[in-house]
């Protein structure tokens, strides 16, 4: 018999396999344990085993064909073991290994906990040798694995690095609230549509520089003027503002193939410290170029290539043009489309937050040549340049100075320098804001500006403003409830981030831990469920709903009074101790370093929830269940508050 023949290949093979399984990792089933204790002289270990895609683990005890299930050892004689319970779903197979008889057999994951006993004080550790059969179609293969179990006495730790929990399963929760779909991302249709209008205002203004305004009418008397016929001019004027509009779609395309190579990569470009710092600089140095102390210009030769092309063929010609434009105008367009760079690439909804911002501005500088073209009248209606365009630039030099401070910010807070606490940020944007304010009212010159006889009441209107923005931001600075600035919620750093000593480190004060088995423990001695909370420093959206929706009386009550709240930071660049560094292969078999806090908790959010978005939250109870769908983003605090209650309710009745 064909499953005769495999027991007989087993019963030789074991030196073999065991020396194997000693060597290296299972190449089937990824073992991870952890270990609860419960008296001086018990503990509760519990085994999480995934199994390789397409294989399955012949669990079942079936003596009628040599199947012992899962077996357990331990080598240690003062070990007293317990009742072995195993969580699994089965499925039968019709079985080739024995003559496609039905066989239960465990697919995916399976779960295993047993009691152990000891005579006396537990030990430092103990060693527990793990054996079954793994099958494939006709393959049916044994394997081995030995753990070491660390305990130390007062503190039980896990052994190893727990990081996929094979009981939190996406597709079966408690309860249906929350979001059913396993790979939520908090940029939604209308978070895109609104990175869209952001990019398309981006453009807008872009058009108001002087590299790009003076531009308008030569560019549309140019395709009139030359082409034979009005039609024919039209057609040319909207062809060359559909290129400007693909040219601007075209530059966000890399980002989508770093994105599928890696899901982290754009939360890691994003939260990269040397990257933070250098686009500090680059800011810095765009803000001081708008002032007018020197012009910013890509080389030369770059435009006068793409010039030189411009007259090439009709279609490729016109390329060429849109090309030359987008070009020339970088010294212009360059600090607004750096701002949209790095505010989009936040890894919360991959490269299509960039895109869609790209596509805004585009469509905002390519809009105007086309209906320019179709309604030449409408050029008389232009205002002349002038001295206008100048204070545009220098107003964008001041929001440049102060968004460069968010970038050093991102970088403080990942590193924990200590740099930039909260009020520091924030006294700088009044230091910029008043700054603005008195340019605006003509109390500050700068070398391009052009004398003042009157000023304009846009002006007036856009100085009050202003000025009126500065004076909301001075409360920031102070150790009072108003210092919860929620306008402007997930720019500056935290507010437990703060140069004023606070009581604890946790999002406004609430019941958190920033460790998964931490929390898990206080959880279970609480008798509380979890509410993981994968955020990240430099996410701008975890702040708002710290800032805007955690901050609501109802919502904070619940929070403090029913959750163990786990709030792992996916972005902490602070490096694990040098034990606690390891390799790792996900389940999908990619090797990984884990040698950062962050890479450990990005790589924990992707394995049990199959995303990399922040914010992202999920309910649990102490057993490792979840409670409900996870959620994303949710900027409404009463569809927030009911998802709560119901993972509440859900913990309660079980």
């Amino acid at each position: 018999m064909q499953h005769l023949k495999s027991v007989l290949f087993f019963i030789f093979s074991i030196p073999f396999f065991a020396g194997l399984s000693f060597g290296q990792d299972s190449a089937y089933v990824k073992w991870q344990s952890s270990i609860r204790k419960i008296s001086d002289t018990r503990v509760e270990v519990k085994l999480s085993g995934s199994i390789r895609s397409g294989w399955h683990l012949y669990s079942n005890v079936n003596e009628a064909e040599g199947l012992t299930g899962v077996q357990l050892i331990f080598e240690d004689e003062a070990v007293k073991p317990g009742k072995l319970e195993t969580s699994t779903k089965q499925v039968k197979i019709s079985d080739p290994v024995f003559e496609n008889k039905s066989i239960l057999v465990t697919t995916d994951s399976i779960g295993i906990t047993r009691e152990l006993n000891f005579e006396g004080k537990i030990p430092p550790a103990v060693t527990l040798n793990i054996s079954y059969f793994i099958g494939q179609n006709e393959n049916f293969i044994p394997e081995e694995k030995k753990l070491t179990l660390i305990l130390d006495g007062e503190n039980i730790s896990q052994t190893g690095n727990r990081l996929l929990i094979p009981s939190i399963n996406l597709k079966k929760t408690m309860t249906d609230c929350g979001s059913s779909s396993s790979t939520y991302v908090d940029t939604d249709s209308g978070g895109l549509l609104n990175l869209f209008i952001l990019g398309f205002f981006g453009g807008l203004i872009a058009l108001l520089t002087p590299c790009v305004f003076p531009m308008i009418p030569l560019t549309v008397s140019f395709f009139t003027k030359k082409a034979g016929t009005k039609k024919s001019g039209v057609k040319n004027a909207f062809i060359y503002g559909f290129f400007i509009f693909l040219i601007y779609i075209l530059l966000s395309l890399p980002f989508h193939f770093l994105d599928k190579l890696n899901p982290e990569i754009l939360n890691n470009i994003s939260t990269n410290v040397y990257l933070n710092v250098s686009f500090f600089v680059i800011f810095i140095f765009f803000a001081f170029s708008f002032f007018g102390y020197y012009e910013i210009e890509l080389p030369s030769a770059l435009s006068n290539t793409a010039d030189s092309k411009a007259g090439v063929g009709n279609i490729a010609g016109i390329f060429f043009m849109a090309l030359t434009l987008a070009l020339v105008s970088f010294s212009c367009t360059g600090p607004i489309l750096g701002s949209l760079l790095a505010g989009s690439l936040t890894g919360d909804g991959g490269a299509m937050q960039l895109t869609s911002g790209m596509a805004g501005f585009g469509l905002a500088l390519a809009l105007p040549f086309a209906l320019f073209a179709l309604f030449p009248n409408w050029l008389n209606s232009l205002p002349k340049s002038g001295g206008w365009l100048n204070t545009v630039k220098v107003v964008l030099g001041f929001l440049e100075l102060g968004l460069a401070f968010k970038f050093l910010s991102n970088a403080d807070l990942v590193m924990h320098w200590g740099l930039l606490k909260r009020e520091i940020f924030i006294g700088i944007w009044i230091v910029v804001g008043t700054g603005l304010t008195l340019y605006l009212f003509g109390f500050i010159k700068f070398k391009h500006d052009s004398v003042i006889k009157k000023l304009a009441k846009f002006r007036i209107i856009l100085g009050i403003l202003t000025g009126l923005f500065t004076l909301y931001l001075i409360p920031g600075v102070t150790n009072t409830k108003y210092a919860n600035l929620t306008l402007i919620s997930g720019f500056p750093p935290p507010l437990y981030y703060s140069i004023y000593k606070k009581n604890s480190d946790c999002i406004l004060g609430l019941n958190c831990s920033r460790d998964y088995e931490e929390g898990l423990k206080r959880a279970r001695i609480e008798h509380k469920p979890i509410l993981l909370d994968f955020t990240g420093y430099a996410c701008v959206n975890c702040r708002r709903m710290e800032e805007k929706v955690w901050s609501r009386p109802d919502v904070y009550k619940l929070m403090h009074e029913k959750f163990i709240i786990i709030s792992l930071y996916v972005d902490d660049k602070k490096k694990l101790p040098a034990g606690e560094q390891f390799n790792y292969t996900t389940k999908e078999g990619v090797q990984k370093e884990i040698v950062t806090v962050g890479d450990k908790w990005a790589t924990f959010e992707t394995e049990n929830f199959s995303n990399n978005a922040q914010p992202l939250y999920a309910i649990i109870n102490n057993e490792e269940i979840l409670l409900s769908h996870p959620v994303g983003y949710t900027p409404s605090a009463d569809e927030y508050l009911q998802w709560l209650q119901c993972g509440v309710d859900a913990f309660e009745k079980k």
